[in-house]
């Protein structure tokens, strides 16, 4: 049985996507906000993933645009205060990322005790925010310091909106990234979020990954689930699940309860 099997309870996961508002520093955090109303919005998209049926939830802090390559402090601090107000509440395995930052993700998953985690962990890359220059070898150390031995990694192997610093292929950087960085699962997205990733990219990487699973980062929906499943181990959804479809809005159960009803005739349930 894979580590997908044990924690979400079937080979391909639909991992629902719990967008946090935009936090205190952030430039969309609107005039008069507060971070409880952010933990209102929470409890409200953790409830309707939840009654929705999802296998999942992952947390980020997806509003804090533009991304920080370095995340702050208050934006850390304040995603704990909210994963806190969260944690007598979850049902379903959940997971936490501070987007962009991979040091600042493996802070955050130790001080909230996540059980996984997904983010841009490797390599350099280059778009509309710069460069980022991952030093893999030090988040590594940073989480074995912090005793994170069972806190399971979703590696970005493409990005939304940046491109690989290099001349290889994807499945080139997936086959070199799996022996020296040792993923639990590599993920493949689209061009930003709720754009689809594609599926024979996907093919032509797991030939070269082996048993590591390789999941839908972006753009899976109720009526692509069965042809996303039949070229991946899983997907992250997220926009498709909220009101009118927009990455704004708040997360409906009718919506989610849909998806999963096709995604679960996707897997022969």
């Amino acid at each position: 049985m894979s580590f997908m099997a044990s924690m979400f309870g079937t080979e391909k996961p639909v991992i629902g996507m719990l967008h946090l508002q935009p936090l205190p520093g952030d430039p969309l955090y609107y005039p008069g906000g507060s971070v409880s109303c952010v933990i209102d919005a929470a409890k409200r998209d953790l409830e309707a993933l939840q009654s929705g049926g999802v296998d999942g939830i992952l947390i980020t802090n997806e509003l804090s645009m533009p991304y920080e390559q370095h995340v702050s402090a208050v934006t850390l601090a304040a995603m704990g205060h909210v994963i806190g107000a969260l944690a007598a509440d979850f049902s379903t395995p959940w997971g936490a990322e501070a987007i962009y930052d991979g040091d600042a993700t493996i802070e955050l998953c130790a001080a909230v005790e996540a059980q996984f985690t997904r983010c841009n962990f490797c390599g350099a890359w280059a778009g509309d925010l710069g460069l980022i220059n991952r030093d893999f070898a030090h988040t590594m150390r940073r989480r074995a310091a912090l005793r994170l031995d069972d806190l399971k990694m979703f590696h970005f192997i493409t990005s939304e909106g940046e491109v690989y610093l290099n001349d290889r292929s994807t499945p080139d950087i997936a086959d070199s990234l799996v022996f020296n960085c040792l993923p639990d699962a590599l993920v493949i997205g689209g061009s930003a979020a709720g754009r689809g990733a594609s599926g024979e990219l996907a093919d032509e990487v797991r030939v070269r990954v082996g048993d590591v699973p390789v999941v839908c980062g972006t753009g899976c929906r109720e009526n692509t689930v069965a042809d996303v499943f039949s070229h991946y181990d899983g997907a992250f959804v997220g926009t498709c699940l909220k009101r009118d479809g927009k990455l704004d809005a708040p997360v409906e159960a009718e919506r989610v309860a849909r998806f999963m009803a096709a995604a679960r005739a996707a897997r022969g349930e």
